[in-house]
């Protein structure tokens, strides 16, 4: 199977030099089971983009019986895909000396759908809505800061990741991914749902981090680097190239996933520029600032999801990331 690609390049000339061993062996673990919101990584594994600046990558997939983060506190595994900033800000927390390099998504997935032409059209009129179909995790973190920006409590009720509930109550909203319950809907239910991304609306953490061991920033940051180009790269070729042998290695281990929900997710990634907007237009896939960052836990700290007074900044290192890797890759790609 052959595809368009383009690889390392700059990263090459970056690692040249370094002690990065040809085919060291690197393990990363992944948030679930393989599906398009990887796709940047299994692409790079694909298309050898990994494998050019000198790593083997092993994807490790999570899943409801697989603790990837365990995995790697217990040195069995060597990067973590995690989910948003309040990760790091918890492993401060409780002085867990893992460290976040790079963020890959700039918009964490997370939305409210609701039904259209019931007066629900709008961010704001969502406060006005009698019934918001939200899970624990979600009610414990996002609602807390939803709550915080004028919603209530008591609009809240369990979502218990079925949509009969909402599917039923014209007037509700439900959350989901924006990669994922929409798709649902359309295919099951025959119409297109209102949709909210909470990144555009506030809630504007960075999302699908890489994380790593404090050991393995200071003992091979050469590998580091490595691995957060590489997936840069990959990122970039998997939403603007061709993304055929990644999406085969995808449901290869998902069984599950057909291509139209894997084409569905990889479109709205782009569309609603997940991956590739904001800061990484200049600075490159995987960008993240501390400007940014500190502003979200100050909104988090003011929802009462986290306490005052962290050293947050000692789980985020941003000495891997804002260097423009991959911005030519994109540009050949999209023929600019």
């Amino acid at each position: 199977m052959t595809f368009k690609k383009f690889g390392l390049g700059v990263v090459g000339a970056m690692l040249a030099g370094t002690s990065v061993q040809a085919g060291e062996a690197i393990t990363f673990g992944t948030n679930w089971v393989p599906q398009a919101e990887h796709g940047g990584f299994y692409q790079a594994v694909a298309d050898g983009t990994y494998a050019d600046c000198g790593l083997d990558v092993t994807i490790v997939p999570g899943g409801p019986n697989v603790n990837n983060r365990a995995l790697l506190l217990a040195g069995k595994i060597d990067f973590l895909m995690d989910g948003n900033l309040l990760q790091p800000f918890n492993s401060a927390a409780e002085d867990i000396p893992m460290v976040v390099v790079s963020a890959i998504f700039q918009k964490e997935p997370q939305i409210i759908m609701t039904h259209p032409g019931q007066g629900l059209d709008t961010w704001e009129s969502l406060k006005t809505a009698e019934t918001l179909l939200i899970g624990n995790g979600g009610y414990q973190s996002f609602y807390r800061w939803m709550v915080s920006t004028g919603f209530r409590d008591e609009q809240r009720k369990p979502y218990t990741y079925n949509s009969a509930p909402f599917l039923s109550d014209l007037k509700s909203g439900q959350q989901g991914y924006v990669t994922s319950e929409p798709y649902a809907i359309q295919t099951n239910a025959g119409f297109e749902p209102n949709v909210f991304l909470l990144a555009d609306n506030g809630f504007d953490t960075y999302s699908t981090l890489i994380a790593t061991m404090k050991k393995m920033v200071d003992e091979k940051p050469e590998v580091v680097q490595c691995f957060v180009d590489g997936s840069a790269i990959g990122w970039y070729n998997y939403l603007y190239g061709d993304a055929t042998a990644a999406n085969e290695m995808i449901k290869a281990g998902n069984a599950e996933l057909g291509d139209a929900n894997i084409e569905f997710a990889r479109e709205q990634i782009v569309k609603y520029g997940i991956v590739d907007s904001g800061e990484s237009e200049a600075n490159g896939i995987g960008a993240m600032s501390m400007e940014r960052i500190a502003s979200f836990y100050d909104k988090m700290v003011a929802a009462d999801v986290i306490e005052a007074g962290l050293d947050y900044e000692s789980a985020i290192d941003l000495s891997f990331v804002n260097k423009g890797v991959g911005l030519d890759v994109k540009a050949k790609l999209l023929g600019n």
